[in-house]
């Protein structure tokens, strides 16, 4: 099938002016036409057409291809969220599934560009990455692509240990850090003589005395100050690091918090995306002969399976749900407080506040913050939502509750901090033998055992000190120690390793 440009640019300037009639707001949008091998190759690489050489990449691209070739998986779009932006269409695709995609992307594009939690990522990412793949080659050439690779392994392995609200939060008071100077302890002088001070107060006991008081004041203050949860920057700031490898490091966490946001905002995003292009699909685009197409695909889009969550299914009906209450004014004290289903379910007041509302909504939350204030119980019940667990006995999931504080409760835990525990490290010098010593804010979730062995494994690597983990551990509070030989577990009752209440963060 020849794919006609001609038609594709026409229905290209055709979405943007419904797009901007809207109310969309996006950067210049570059679309580039490639085949399935060419979409694979991007998609491996993240959307990017340049990246540094590594294995990963390779491996994420041969289960792309095999996916695609046994008709498992088919990627329709991808966009970057760069100025300008960059989004790829696949040559096989039918013209309605291009105006779909395109109409999509620049929803995407007027997410990145508004919704505040890109406001710091790097608008110029696309010429980063290059830099980024240029700086590692170079590094490779130096010192040799095994060795080069094997501490990017490590590095890969650490890239979600950051804190994905540090662009937002300044969480060291460098006031902390002038009041520690200004409490450094002093040597005191005897009082003498002048001609008998060399006698009363000899400068080796007063140097002794010094570097005494020095280690005391050390080993009396935290190192870090205060817990901290970017391990990635206190490793670039603190571990015995060549050059080489702490640029390498550097390149490793600029590039995790480019796409942190996408993974904080994903319901959102695809929600946002998916309705808008499901508005300009049904009002202005579709003609009659493309209702069957759109239909296939968009079905797709938002189909549910297996009980997973589809981000789009429930980023869109949530919208959707928003737009209605406030149009209708279902919020409030008075309808909250009104417990007839019958009135809620007919209750319309015409105030046509819904487009407003989810404008706001695009430019100032996330996901968690989304489901924390908008799933209700009324929306659970609707959409027929449900938590399950696996049955050990029966090997199989079945389902746990249907009611909304549990669902809404665990949902919230999968959201937070992306779904990943939350370590921090407690002291960098622990025991005063250069030791790790991180903490598992541990909310009734352990740390999977084996998972929790590799990244101790791999921080020792970059540390070279013996690495140690606070958490829970088969129901008990213990210590995890990797020496760089061995592990050894040790149940402790330090009253710091204690079961806290899940925090929404």
């Amino acid at each position: 099938m020849t794919l006609d440009i001609g038609k594709l640019k026409e229905a290209n300037d055709e979405i943007i002016e419904y797009a901007k009639g809207y109310g969309l707001d996006f950067f210049e949008t570059i679309f580039e036409i490639v085949d399935y091998s060419q979409m694979n190759e991007l998609a491996s690489f993240g959307g990017f057409p340049n990246r540094y050489p590594h294995w990963r990449f390779g491996m994420e691209y041969q289960q792309m291809r095999k996916s695609y070739a046994y008709g498992l998986h088919r990627i329709y779009e991808m966009v970057i969220n760069n100025n300008p932006s960059y989004a790829y269409l696949l040559n096989s695709n039918k013209i309605t599934d291009q105006k779909l995609v395109m109409a999509h992307v620049y929803a995407h594009v007027d997410f990145f560009k508004n919704n505040c939690w890109f406001q710091y990522t790097n608008r110029r990412m696309i010429d980063e990455m290059a830099n980024h793949a240029t700086r590692i080659r170079r590094y490779i050439e130096k010192f040799g692509y095994k060795t080069v690779e094997s501490f990017i392994d490590s590095c890969l392995s650490l890239e979600n240990l950051i804190d994905y609200h540090a662009p937002f939060i300044k969480r060291k008071s460098q006031e902390i850090v002038d009041q520690n100077e200004d409490n450094r302890p002093t040597v005191h002088k005897m009082k003498s003589k002048a001609y008998m001070d060399s006698f009363v107060n000899p400068k080796e006991f007063l140097e002794q005395q010094k570097l005494d008081q020095e280690n005391k004041f050390l080993k009396s203050e935290s190192f870090p100050p205060q817990p901290e949860r970017d391990i990635l920057k206190f490793f670039i700031e603190y571990a015995p690091l060549k050059k080489w490898q702490q640029d390498i490091l550097s390149i490793i966490r600029e590039e995790a918090y480019y796409f942190a946001p996408q993974g904080q905002t994903k319901i959102m995003n695809e929600g946002w995306a998916t309705y808008w292009h499901s508005r300009m699909m049904t009002e202005k685009i579709l003609t009659d002969a493309d209702i069957i197409d759109y239909a296939d695909h968009h079905s797709g889009t938002v189909a549910t399976s297996r009980g997973k969550l589809n981000p789009y299914k429930l980023g869109v009906e949530l919208f959707k749900d928003i737009k209605d209450r406030w149009d209708k004014g279902k919020f409030g004290k008075e309808f909250e407080e009104c417990d007839d289903l019958k009135i809620r379910k007919n209750w319309d007041l015409k105030l046509g506040l819904g487009i407003k509302k989810i404008f706001e909504i695009r430019k100032f939350l996330n996901d968690v913050t989304f489901i924390d204030s908008f799933l209700t119980e009324d929306f659970v019940r609707d959409q027929k939502m449900f938590t399950y667990e696996y049955d050990g006995g029966d090997k199989s999931y079945k389902i746990d509750s249907r009611e909304f504080e549990k669902i809404k409760k665990k949902l919230l835990l999968s959201l937070t901090n992306l779904g990943q525990p939350t370590i921090e490290v407690e002291n960098g010098n622990y025991g005063n033998r250069g030791e790790l010593l991180l903490v598992h804010q541990y909310e009734g979730v352990e740390l999977k055992y084996n998972y929790a062995q590799d990244t101790l494994k791999h921080l020792y690597k970059i540390w070279t000190r013996p690495v140690k983990i606070k958490s829970w551990f088969n129901g008990n509070p213990g210590i995890l120690t990797y020496d760089g030989d061995d592990y050894k577990l040790k149940k402790t009752s330090d009253p710091s390793i204690k079961e806290v209440e899940p925090t929404i963060n």
